[in-house]
């Protein structure tokens, strides 16, 4: 799926850049198109100089001034997201987020005249700086022009200066569905049974821990002399047994500094396997031995067919299928757990083969799931489902909530143990049997959270998650800091890469790359305590949590 959005993105670009250099032309002329604004354009310090200094701006109105302004910040936003492409110095994370803001400017330039939704724009952006106010700005001259614009957003800045606020809820899942609150921000912030709302009016927060932790036994890790894709031979430098915040504007070097470096450095030391991917370049590190294993929890699926379930990944559905196959009906007629599990033949329903849903393949389309007319969804055959427990079959079980599955299996350890953390990560709204293909990446990663929750901590663990709060609202926020707290409480280390200010103010020690990305950045411009970070000037992320502490 990223690789077709890569090349949508390839081909969206060169669309872009033709229609906005064409734009150009129409403005200023093509004469002074060709002999003035065609030379590389590489910086925004750069067309500055040069587009003050071009004669033709004098002679036009100041309207068309901000016009080829704005489109010639397209530009270098387009040439900026294909560098990055090309050389891999930036997260397809960072680059979506980007080429929104180009869309929405070039949405300006279209003479068309409609509605515009744009979803979570914001993710990937440090807050209240460059990239987040462009691309706020670019929605708000789309609606200043006679366009509705309307945003899916959990970001608190594009809420607040909003015309018109929509709040739905009141939880996840089938707890939510419901319009809580309505209208003007201000209007959502009064209304006491909004989440959003309480949260916008500061009722409901992310505390401040009282006391930050520092190194466990004064031990670190090291990774000295980094240099991949952009990073200026810096030397990184991880407390132990803490909640580490790696920060910094998109592009400045920290999925390149923890992902491919220290990540697959670690990696392939400890886990010893060779056909794991390689680090970009570094000279030495130090403090490896105080760490038995590292584990990386991304977004991406859980599985990639419908069988791939959280009760599956978890280890959940082992001990549930254990209990079935020792309940007497099922003992009397000769079933063992293969009978109950959808890989093998015998239980299952043979037209789906367990699915539960028949998968049509389409041509350059998604691929397109109908529930299945033998089993209706249950994906087990009518003699498994003849074996009921409290008077529920397997299948009525695994269409549970996670929150009912808890109180059905109250008495019964081994299974409400593995439930139970998933309720812990915020996933009490989830069915236990959901389909993999239909749960979103934060969803994912939250139930690999669970998986690790669940397991004995050694207190010797380094934990590393790319900006797990993408997509998530305040509270559900809370509750996953609430569960990497737990992780760094047992001994281990959690480092974060994040731009989410609220993770950010909460965290034991600070990582800032910049200043700039791309080429501009690279190098590490602060280690050290959030209270420390707060009195260094000209530093963009100091400067986002002073309007917020």
């Amino acid at each position: 799926i990223v690789n077709n959005q890569k090349r949508n993105f390839h081909f969206e670009k060169r669309l872009s850049l033709l229609t906005l250099l064409d734009k150009t032309k129409s403005i200023i002329g093509k004469r002074e198109f060709r002999n003035k604004l065609m030379n590389p354009i590489t910086d925004t310090k750069v067309l500055n100089a040069r587009y003050n200094n071009i004669d033709i701006f004098n002679t036009i109105g100041v309207e068309k001034q901000g016009d080829i302004r704005d489109i010639l910040g397209c530009v270098i936003d387009i040439k900026r997201a294909t560098r990055h492409i090309i050389n891999k110095t930036m997260r397809y994370n960072d680059i979506c987020p980007l080429f929104e803001s180009i869309r929405a400017c070039m949405s300006l330039y279209d003479n068309l005249k409609g509605v515009y939704k744009y979803d979570s724009n914001s993710s990937s952006l440090l807050p209240k700086l460059e990239d987040n106010t462009k691309l706020i700005n670019a929605l708000k001259r789309l609606r200043d022009l006679g366009n509705t614009v309307i945003v899916v957003e959990h970001d608190e800045e594009a809420i607040l200066i909003a015309d018109h606020v929509v709040d739905i809820g009141p939880g996840a899942g089938i707890k939510g569905g419901k319009i809580i609150a309505e209208g003007t921000p201000q209007e959502v912030k009064d209304n006491k049974n909004s989440i959003t709302g309480n949260y916008l009016s500061k009722s409901k927060s992310i505390t401040i821990p009282r006391k930050r932790r520092t190194a466990k036994n004064g031990r670190f890790l090291e990774i000295l002399g980094a240099t991949g894709n952009n990073l200026k031979n810096v030397n990184l430098k991880i407390p132990l047994g803490t909640f580490t915040c790696v920060t910094g504007v998109s592009g400045s070097g920290k999925s390149t500094l923890i992902l491919h470096t220290l990540y697959n450095a670690l990696n392939l030391m400890l886990n010893n396997n060779k056909s794991r991917k390689l680090p970009k370049a570094f000279k030495n590190y130090k403090g490896v031995e105080q760490i038995d294993k590292i584990i990386d929890i991304d977004q991406s699926p859980i599985g990639r067919t419908p069988r791939s379930n959280p009760a599956t990944y978890t280890g959940a559905f082992g001990p549930i299928r254990e209990w079935f196959a020792a309940l007497p009906e099922s003992k009397a007629r000769g079933y063992k757990v293969g009978r109950y599990s959808f890989n093998v033949k015998g239980g299952r329903c043979e037209t789906c083969e367990g699915d539960g849903v028949i998968t049509y393949e389409m041509h350059f389309l998604p691929d397109v799931f109908i529930p299945c007319d033998t089993c209706k969804g249950a994906r087990y055959n009518r003699e498994t489902l003849e074996i009921r427990f409290k008077n529920k079959n397997i299948a009525e079980i695994l269409d549970m909530t996670v929150d009912e599955g808890c109180e059905f299996f109250e008495n019964i350890q081994n299974i409400r143990s593995k439930l139970i953390t998933l309720k812990h990560v915020g996933l009490g709204y989830m069915k236990i049997g959901q389909q993999a293909t239909t749960l979103s990446g934060g969803e994912a990663q939250r139930i690999k959270l669970a998986k690790e929750l669940s397991k004995r901590s050694t207190g010797r663990t380094l934990y590393i998650l790319d900006e797990p709060t993408t997509g998530l609202h305040s509270h559900d926020v809370k509750n996953l800091l609430e569960v990497l707290h737990k992780f760094v409480e047992k001994g281990n280390t959690v480092i974060v890469i994040e731009h989410n200010l609220d993770v950010i103010k909460t965290s034991d020690w600070i990582i800032d790359l910049g200043p700039e990305g791309g080429d501009n950045g690279g190098y590490i411009l602060f280690e050290g305590s959030v209270e420390e970070l707060l009195v260094q000037k000209h530093n963009s992320t100091a400067e986002c949590l002073k309007q917020i502490l």
